[in-house]
């Protein structure tokens, strides 16, 4: 399994503080945006992951973010002249992907809960199923509990004995939802999603749509839903309220309980992408409460 993070647009509702810099560039309380989708992906165990980005934006994540060597990971970058809809990830991404299952994630979505981790694998392992039969591992996507989900893409489903859920419907901001359940940016495919992508027609606004890819899953039968459950925490980070709201979370939950949320240095560790001792040279580097944190773990090993 190989990620894609989707780090592109112009972010016109956070003007002016987007005008000249990327949103996932943005400091979320004490790490920049980008950190959280790729923590997530890490979290799921994925260690190659491919950065898409506009042409101003990319040496921005390169500078950040490097080849991914120093967290025991491998990063390459690309190109989005245009932003074409998120469907179009997987055309750009499809000599990064070279045949293999991917997992997309938006640069702007922010997840915390609970075992999360232990559901990204779940998914993981649904999705890489298919390679070791004839048939094909499908797709996972997720399901959200919002109060009002006219402003989302919803995913209806239902219940199928001895295999979990199962989605019957999906709607682009439907007017009369047919279920309370948003789906978030972060999808994972099997191996067949670059062509399923590259034979996609441009909906109505011109756009690459990712909901019409995940209906090419559900005519075959093969797409499944799990839901975050009650009291999960699916950030927005697309106007300056949210922005804010999303800073003080992650601020209240580590100044509260000491420990870091979506610290990538700390996840390769635990991983064991990294070693003890390289984590604490890691924290070396930086003269911050952030650096303090690492030396502190390592100096406690796991």
């Amino acid at each position: 399994m190989k990620g894609i993070i989707l780090a592109g647009g112009s972010a016109t509702r956070l003007y002016p503080l987007s005008k000249a810099i990327s949103k996932q560039i943005m400091p979320v309380y004490d790490k920049p945006m980008i950190y959280y989708p790729l923590s997530t992906l890490m979290l799921a165990g994925i260690r190659e992951v491919l950065v898409i980005s506009t042409p101003r934006d990319l040496p921005m994540f390169e500078e950040l973010l490097g080849d991914g060597s120093r967290i025991g990971m491998k990063l390459s970058y690309k190109v989005q002249e245009v932003p074409n809809g998120l469907a179009q990830a997987f055309v750009l991404g499809k000599d990064f992907l070279n045949g293999e299952p991917g997992c997309l994630i938006l640069g702007d979505n922010m997840f915390y809960g609970q075992h999360f981790g232990r559901m990204l694998k779940e998914a993981v392992a649904t999705v890489e199923s298919g390679k070791s039969k004839e048939e094909s591992g499908g797709a996972v996507i997720f399901g959200y509990e919002v109060a009002d989900p006219r402003a989302y893409g919803v995913v209806e489903f239902k219940e199928v004995t001895g295999y979990g859920l199962q989605v019957i419907g999906l709607e682009e901001k439907p007017a009369e939802p047919k279920s309370n359940y948003a789906v978030p940016g972060l999808y994972f495919y099997d191996e067949t999603v670059c062509e399923k992508a590259a034979n996609l027609q441009p909906s109505a606004r011109g756009e690459y749509e990712i909901t019409d890819l995940n209906k090419l899953y559900l005519a075959e039968g093969t797409l499944r839903v799990k839901l975050f459950s009650r009291g999960f925490a699916w950030l927005d980070t697309g106007n300056c309220d949210s922005l804010l709201e999303a800073g003080n979370f992650i601020a209240t939950i580590q100044n509260r309980q000491g420990f870091y949320v979506s610290c990538i240095e700390e996840i390769a560790w635990r991983n064991g992408w990294i070693s003890t001792e390289q984590l604490a040279l890691l924290g070396k580097e930086m003269k911050t409460a952030y650096g303090r944190y690492l030396e502190r773990l390592a100096a406690k090993g796991r």
